[in-house]
């Protein structure tokens, strides 16, 4: 007797005694499941070293777990990837400390390193349920930065050396960097700034090509940026020490930490392993000689997390 045609087979394919094909169904929908919550996604910020952390980050996890992890790279600014964390649309990015102080948290800029680290590592945790790994040992400070002849001819040296020159120049500054409670107006206070025009808002990747053009006279770059040196740049000290404190340093979901503590474990032994020059060689791997960003994280964690 033939089973009626819509009554569940006995048999699996090819004719050899197997489970229903519900069944087999279900447990490929259940892994299919699992594997989609245990993905790992890593952001990143929109500019060359953000994807080269990001990156190191994510093969980091790749070497030391058993995790896929996805990639979500280059999607906006400092608020945007807050948004994507909190939300849920990836479990972890690259933060600066004093970008989040100020920026994320809204406090007035402080220069205590330790200090800003332990406040944006509780109230992140307290109000956003993430976690705040340890930094990687180099410090992004905005760099307020000119042409290297212009230094040379009126004897550039600190910020505060521009104020006499503001009146005669033209600024141009990332987006960013105009809205920040650490930005623009904050640092046109401290050292008395008053340029020509209102200083232009363009993309932060363009301000260097911007500044060694001579389309304007002085950008706010960051310190580990590598087209500095090979656009004959140069960085200015603050002086008044107004910029805080800029590790970087993963954040992560908590939930995320919770049901995979390896990755913590993980991203702990790339904690103090970089330094500022470091940085700004990897950049300039990136920028300058336009080499592959996952080659260049591959490189560098085989030299120095073995």
């Amino acid at each position: 007797m033939r089973p009626h045609p819509l009554s569940p087979s006995p048999f699996g394919r090819g004719g050899t005694p197997g489970r229903p094909r519900w069944s087999l169904c279900l447990v490929v929908l259940l892994l299919a499941g699992c594997a989609q919550r245990d993905r790992i996604v890593v952001g990143s910020k929109n500019f060359t070293e953000s994807d080269l952390l990001g990156e190191i980050v994510a093969q980091q996890i790749e070497r030391r777990t058993a995790l896929p992890v996805g990639r979500r790279f280059h999607l906006g600014g400092t608020f945007v990837c807050h948004q994507a964390i909190t939300s849920g649309q990836i479990d972890l990015y690259v933060e600066y400390t004093g970008t989040a102080y100020t920026a994320v948290l809204k406090h007035a800029p402080v220069a205590d390193r330790d200090s800003v680290y332990r406040t944006v590592t509780r109230d992140y945790a307290e109000r956003f349920g993430l976690v705040w790994g340890k930094p990687f040992g180099f410090d992004n400070t905005f760099a307020i930065t000119v042409r290297q002849r212009d230094a040379t001819r009126y004897g550039l040296k600190r910020i505060s050396d521009l104020a006499p020159l503001a009146s005669r120049w033209k600024a141009g500054f990332g987006y960013e960097f105009l809205e920040r409670a650490d930005g623009f107006r904050g640092l046109a206070s401290a050292y008395g700034l008053r340029f020509a025009a209102p200083p232009t808002a363009m993309d932060l990747g363009l301000t260097y090509r911007a500044l060694a053009e001579g389309k304007v006279d002085v950008i706010a770059g960051n310190s580990t940026d590598g087209q500095i040196q090979a656009l004959d740049l140069v960085v200015l000290e603050d002086d008044r020490h107004y910029f805080p404190p800029y590790e970087a340093a993963p954040v992560i979901r908590q939930v995320a930490v919770t049901r995979h503590p390896d990755i913590a474990a993980a991203l702990a032994q790339l904690a103090g392993k970089m330094s500022d020059a470091e940085m700004r060689r990897l950049n300039a791997l990136a920028d300058v000689e336009h080499r592959d960003i996952a080659t260049i994280a591959q490189d560098w964690l085989r030299v120095n997390v073995p």
